[in-house]
This record gives C-alpha cells, sequence and structure tokens, in this order.
C-alpha cells in the first residue's frame, strides 16, 4: 500500500473510459467550511466530504492532497472530477436521487498508477450509541474496544476504525505511513458531546503505523500517539501500531482454580523481575522457554513483572509510561507476551504486573496536554506537576481519565489473563501534600490532605477489576500508614473512610525496619531488637506481603547480601538466616532477582543479573547455589507448611517464644495452621553457637524436629544441624510448661515441626 493511498482496495481494474459530460461543477464549499477542513478544524468532515443528495443530482467531494485527478465509479460510468485547488476535488453527478455506490480512482503523478480507493466519508460512524453512552458517562469497563484502532468490517468492507477522545481538540486528523505522515486527507469527525473522534478507513489493516494529529485550541497543532494504542513501535519510535489478536490460550484449567482459595490464606510467594534484564537480549518468547522452568524449580508461586507498559526512556524501568493499552514493543508483540503470561500459568505459575497510574511523563507527543489544554492531568498546577519525578499525575476527579485507568485494569487482567496487580506509589496518590511544602498544595473540601478523588477511583479501580476478573489479586505500594488499605470498599474504617479494597499491602514498615537491624554488626544489634519484633504490633492491620524489591538493590542501597556486616561467609550466613527470618514470619513474600543466590553486585539494568556466579566453569563459589538451594528449600517447605500461610492475617496463627533476648540477638515464634498445629522458627543473629538454648513449647508434642537449617553444608553454612528430634521437657520456661533444649547455629535460622 502506497502512503496516500489511504482507503484503496486494489489496483485500479479495467474500468469504462471517461463520461466528462457526466459531471457538472459542484456548488462550491462555504469559505467557512473550506478554510476549517484544510486547517484539520472541521468537527463534521462527513458533511462536506463523500457524497450528497443536492438539488439536481448527487455532490462528490474528496479531499486527497498531492492527487493530480481523482475519478469517480459508479453505476457503470466513470467520471473525473474537478480540481478545486489545495487537494479538493468535487463534481455534481446529474439525474440521481439519491446516493449510489461509488468508487475513487486517484492517480497521484501524471502519467502514474491509478489506484482504487474506497471513499473513508462514504460510511456512518462505526461506534454504538451504547459505547458512546458509556464513554459520556466514564462507565465504558471495556473502553479499549471502542476507543484507539481496530480492524473490522464495517458496512461491508474491511478497514481500521480509528477513535481517540480529544475534548478540546478544534479538529483531529490521522495522519501515518499510509498517509506519508501527511494528515491533510483523513480529517476525523467529532461524535456529539461525548468529545470522541472517530473515522473509519477502509483498505488499512494490522501493521500500519499512526498518530494523531490534533488541532489545539489556539490553533497549533500537535501530533500524539494514541493512548489506547494496544501496539507501538520499539522505542525510540513513537508512533503506534494497528493490531490485533490472533492468540488462542491454553490456560483455562489454571484460570478456573487460581482463586479457589483468598489469597491471604493461601502460599504465595513472589519471584520479582525485570524482564528485560532478567536474561538480556531475550524476546517475550524466549523467555517462555526459560523463566517458568526457573521459577518453577525454585518453587516460587508467582513472579512479579517489574512495568511492563510501554515506556520510552528505559532507564525508567518502565515506571514513566507512555503507553498504557501496550506491552513494550522491546521484546515482541502483544501475542508475545500472551505467550509468555500462558506458558507459566502451564507451569503452575502466577503472573502478577506493576500497573502505574500514579504519574505519567511530559513528552510532547504523548499525554501531556493532549489536546492542547490539561486532560489527562489536573488543571491545577498544585495538583498535577509531581515533585519527585518530573512528571504529571492523573486527575482522578475527571470521570473519562477514571474510566481510562479502570478500564486499564481490567485490560491487563482480561485480556492478558494476568493474576493481579501491584499498583505502584499509591501514597503519592493518596495525599494531596505528597512530597509538598506548606502553601504549594491545596487542602481537599473538607479542609484535609487526603486526596478523595484518588481514594474514589482506588475504591472503582478495585472493585471493578474484583468483579470482572475472579480470582485475581491486587497489591498496594503504600508506605504510610493509611487505613483501610485492605479492607472492602463499603466497610467504613475510624477515619470516616471506606476501605480502598485491595487483596494485600507492601509491608514497607517490616522491610524498612528488619533492614535495618540486619545491617548492623552483630554486638549493636541488641540496641535495635525491637526492629525486628516492631512488626506484630500491627501485623493485623492489613493483609501484608514482605517485600524485598528491587528498590532495596539500587542506587547505593547495595545487594541484599551485601549490606549485610562481617567477612564474606558471615554476610552469606546474615542472608541465609534473614530470608528464614522472612519466610517464617506473617505475611507472604517478594524477593528481587539475583537475591536469591545472594549477588553481590547492584542489579543493573543493562547487565542484569551475575548469573556466572552459579556457573562453576567460571570459578563460581558453591556459596551461591546453596544460596539459591536454601531459596528452593524454603519454598518448599513453605508451600507445604500450612501453618506458615494459612492464618497470616489473624493473631491466633502466631505467638512469640521469645521476642526479648536483646543480648542474645535471638527471635523464636510459633506458627499455627487451621487446625492448631505448630511450627517453630528460631533465627540466632549472633555469630557465636548457643548450646542448650531453652525455648518454652506447648507441651502437646514430645518432640520436635528440624525441617530446616539455614546453617547447612549444602547451602554454605557451617552444618551446626541437629540430625535427632529434640526431646520436650517437663521444664517450665518463656511462660510454657513445658521446654527444649537445642543448639543454635550462629547466624542461621531453624525451622522445627514436631516429630
Amino acid at each position: 500500500m502506497t502512503a496516500r493511498s489511504a482507503g484503496k482496495t486494489s489496483r485500479a481494474r479495467k474500468t469504462p473510459a471517461p463520461d466528462r459530460t457526466a459531471v457538472r461543477k459542484a456548488p462550491p464549499i462555504g469559505p467557512g467550511d473550506r478554510a476549517r477542513l484544510l486547517a484539520g478544524e472541521h468537527h463534521d468532515p462527513h458533511g462536506v466530504l463523500g457524497a450528497h443528495p443536492v438539488k439536481g443530482g448527487v455532490v462528490v467531494r474528496v479531499l486527497r492532497p498531492w492527487a493530480k485527478e481523482v475519478t469517480v465509479l459508479t453505476k457503470g460510468r466513470r467520471v473525473t472530477l474537478h480540481d478545486d485547488g489545495d487537494g479538493l476535488f468535487s463534481g455534481l453527478l446529474p439525474l440521481l436521487r439519491k446516493v449510489p455506490a461509488y468508487e475513487l480512482r486517484v492517480r497521484y503523478e501524471d502519467g502514474g498508477e491509478e489506484l482504487a480507493v474506497v471513499d473513508p466519508y462514504r460510511f456512518l460512524p462505526s461506534l454504538g450509541e451504547l459505547d458512546l453512552h458509556l464513554i459520556g458517562e466514564g462507565r465504558h469497563e471495556e473502553l479499549w474496544t471502542a476507543l484507539g484502532s481496530h480492524v473490522l468490517t464495517h458496512e461491508g468492507v474491511t478497514g481500521t476504525r480509528f477513535a481517540v477522545w480529544a475534548p478540546n481538540a478544534r479538529g483531529v486528523r490521522v495522519t501515518g505511513d499510509f498517509t506519508h505522515w501527511d494528515g491533510k486527507a483523513l480529517p476525523m469527525r467529532s461524535l456529539g458531546s461525548t468529545g470522541v473522534w472517530e473515522l473509519f478507513v477502509p483498505g488499512i489493516g494490522e501493521g500500519a503505523v499512526y498518530k494523531f494529529d490534533i488541532a489545539r485550541p489556539d490553533g497549533s497543532h500537535t501530533v500524539r500517539a494514541d493512548p489506547m494504542a494496544r501496539r507501538t513501535e520499539c522505542p525510540p519510535n513513537t508512533a503506534s501500531v494497528v493490531t490485533a489478536s490472533h492468540y488462542t490460550w491454553d490456560d483455562a484449567e489454571w484460570l478456573e482454580r487460581r482463586g479457589a482459595r483468598p489469597h491471604h490464606e493461601a502460599p504465595l510467594s513472589v519471584y520479582e523481575l525485570h524482564l528485560p534484564s532478567w536474561r538480556p537480549g531475550l524476546t517475550y518468547r524466549q523467555l517462555a522457554e526459560q523463566l517458568p522452568d526457573y521459577v518453577r524449580d525454585l518453587g516460587f508461586t508467582h513472579v512479579e513483572f517489574m512495568a511492563v507498559a510501554e515506556h520510552p526512556f528505559s532507564g525508567s524501568w518502565g515506571y514513566q509510561v507512555t503507553g498504557f493499552y501496550a506491552p513494550t514493543a522491546r521484546m515482541g508483540t502483544p501475542d508475545d507476551f500472551k505467550y509468555l503470561v500462558d506458558a507459566l500459568h502451564r507451569a503452575g505459575i502466577g503472573v502478577l504486573m506493576d500497573w502505574v497510574p500514579a504519574h505519567f511523563p511530559k513528552d510532547d507527543w504523548a499525554l501531556a496536554e493532549f489536546d492542547g489544554r490539561p486532560l489527562y492531568e489536573h488543571e491545577d498546577p498544585r495538583r498535577s506537576h509531581h515533585p519527585d519525578w518530573g512528571t504529571l499525575e492523573f486527575d482522578y476527579g475527571r470521570k473519562e481519565v477514571r474510566n481510562f485507568l479502570v478500564a486499564n485494569a481490567v485490560y491487563w487482567c482480561q485480556e492478558f489473563h494476568l493474576d493481579g496487580l501491584r499498583v505502584d506509589a499509591v501514597a503519592s496518590m493518596l495525599y494531596l501534600d505528597y512530597s509538598r511544602e506548606h502553601g504549594e498544595w491545596l487542602p481537599n473540601e473538607f479542609g484535609g490532605r487526603e486526596n478523595l478523588d484518588a481514594v474514589a477511583f482506588l475504591q472503582e479501580m478495585n472493585a471493578t477489576v474484583y468483579r470482572r476478573c475472579p480470582g485475581i489479586v491486587t497489591f498496594a505500594e503504600e508506605s504510610t500508614a493509611w487505613d483501610g488499605v485492605t479492607r472492602a470498599t463499603d466497610q467504613v474504617g475510624p477515619g470516616g473512610f471506606g476501605g480502598l479494597g485491595f487483596g494485600m499491602k507492601w509491608n514497607m514498615g517490616w522491610m524498612h525496619d528488619s533492614l535495618g537491624y540486619a545491617e548492623k554488626e552483630p554486638v549493636h544489634r541488641k540496641y535495635h531488637h525491637h526492629e525486628m519484633t516492631f512488626s506484630m504490633v500491627y501485623a493485623y492491620s492489613e493483609n501484608y506481603i514482605l517485600p524485598i524489591s528491587h528498590d532495596e538493590v539500587v542506587h547505593g542501597k547495595r545487594s541484599l547480601v551485601s549490606k549485610m556486616p562481617g567477612d564474606w561467609w558471615q554476610q552469606r550466613a546474615n542472608h541465609r538466616a534473614y530470608l528464614g527470618f522472612m519466610w517464617a514470619h506473617p505475611g507472604k513474600q517478594l524477593l528481587f532477582m539475583g537475591q536469591e543466590f545472594a549477588q553481590g553486585g547492584e542489579w543493573s539494568a543493562e547487565h542484569g543479573p551475575d548469573w556466572w556466579l552459579l556457573d562453576p566453569s567460571y570459578g563460581a563459589e558453591p556459596d551461591h547455589r546453596g544460596v539459591r538451594d536454601l531459596v528452593r528449600d524454603l519454598n518448599t517447605v513453605y508451600a507445604a507448611s500450612p501453618s506458615l500461610w494459612e492464618r497470616d492475617t489473624v493473631p491466633d496463627g502466631f505467638q512469640w517464644v521469645v521476642g526479648d533476648a536483646t543480648e542474645d540477638n535471638v527471635f523464636a515464634f510459633l506458627r499455627f495452621d487451621g487446625f492448631g498445629s505448630p511450627l517453630l522458627a528460631v533465627s540466632n543473629f549472633s555469630p557465636v553457637v548457643r548450646h542448650d538454648y531453652r525455648l518454652g513449647v506447648p507441651d502437646t508434642f514430645a518432640a520436635w524436629a528440624e525441617v530446616l537449617n539455614t546453617d547447612a553444608a549444602r547451602y554454605g553454612g557451617g552444618d551446626v544441624v541437629g540430625t535427632d528430634p529434640v526431646k520436650t521437657e517437663s521444664v517450665p520456661w518463656h511462660g510454657r510448661a513445658s521446654s527444649l533444649r537445642m543448639t543454635l547455629p550462629p547466624l542461621a535460622t531453624v525451622w522445627l515441626r514436631p516429630a
């Protein structure tokens, strides 16, 4: 297809000879209509262009910039239109009472090839009244099926419908590779008060590259990517791509059973990764050949992808999104991404994705002042400009913007079968004064600092996604003490707000406190003992996940193992003990890639994890493989131990054995399943062996046996392990009638179950 042949159906067939006497000069277009049409500012180009009955026949008007000749074929006749200048052609077909079926023939060069074209301006709107009503109400839960570009058959003709929301625009035109990026030929029509512009272009199909040429209120023009594009060019190119899915899913069994148990009462262990750098250079389909086996071998129940939606700057890691409906093209097509999700599901692994509705970048080809005025962002700079990231915040109070985001959440879960969304930067959405000084923000209508529009948006998003996509779970990255993050939206809390409706919340407090403790030299840890126990004060206020995420191993924070004190052996021992404590603590687990084998260097998005540390041929030390073996065993024992996950969110699933052994750097607690069956977790964060260490235990059981010891030799430890069960003695201790004496290995965590 040549660029100026938008709407052509085929090369011209042999047609009747020209009948120049059958066409008359059409009445001229009014000067206002002509000027607006040529300026790209006409709200109803279909009212001027195309074929229309008039007194004495049917007038045909065509806008074809750069064309030398335009001919109409109708009822076996061929008539050449008058050249009215500026790319406009017209003619009056006499003796016709209604518009006949017709085609166009367009020649762009003298003596050049004649192209057969179906006129885009002969069609009725391709968007239905229900779609427009729902868009106008801000309630179109499948917005992506209405707006954007869609290949379809309309009035018997195949082509692509383009539709975009731009209520402030004076006019909108489609431009793309099919017009040589000259937008003059394809002005769109406004569909009433919805602010939607639409055009059906025959002959345009999958793979066509396009943008929208928008006439701003001041008359200037801006060329923008489609906010609803489901596929984009690969960055640094920025155009949108017409696409259609042809993928056939094979995960029906997974989808049917994924919601069989509430997530907060099920085992959930998450491996977080950055897809472009996990194995740099791999496509989605190549990742599908390697990632499921790796994750399944380690026993994680889920993967969490760092933000996948299209973003222009790789250094943002996906957190400054310009294509909210398009998986990044860096690794393949949307169907390729579906293939990866499907492969993980077939391997029994759930797929979570980071979702970024808090802000968007200011690129002048994307969402910022999209139609010449603030549209997706708030019109007040105190509500729109994010002070930390140099980005813009969404206007959650505008129903169309809220609809754009709510439908986007549904889209990823529904179209890509994702099992959940981790919502990024929730705190920055909830507070009007987030990172703002006095005088830089406006209070809400009640004088408070809460962003009531954002609260309503998050409630609507969660309620809609859970209703439409059974079995999914949403996670909030929320770093404050906001009340009711994981409470149901219809339950009002002490602060007067309904719950936000998330399934789980990242426990940022636990992460901060526990890492603060682990980074201290053992001799100083006794002064920070409370940092490891304080989490139990609020452990049941929300449904928590314990995150050791990418944010904790970049920007000078060091990798997890490098945070630990001591020599290299002690660092890895601390690392192993910390993971054992983490997996036993109430809450689900999340671990970022590379930390599962104690990578010493910070994560780099350019080269990814240091996989060579696991390869003996490169002189890799066995301790790295030992840490990976530990993570595998942690996940295996965890999944097989309901006491570690079944009652994560209720107080009777946990009991301290000793939480105040500050001088010993020891923590011991019991976890219980729904039947009361216990697991005893003991962590010794001092570098000395503690012999005959007495711990109070329930007197129901005669002996306890180790099921996991992070000091085992196979993990790289000193192998201070208990091979025989430890007998319970009738010696009162720690407020219990019975106790046991055991040897605590140095810098290690031990799990025991009744023998």
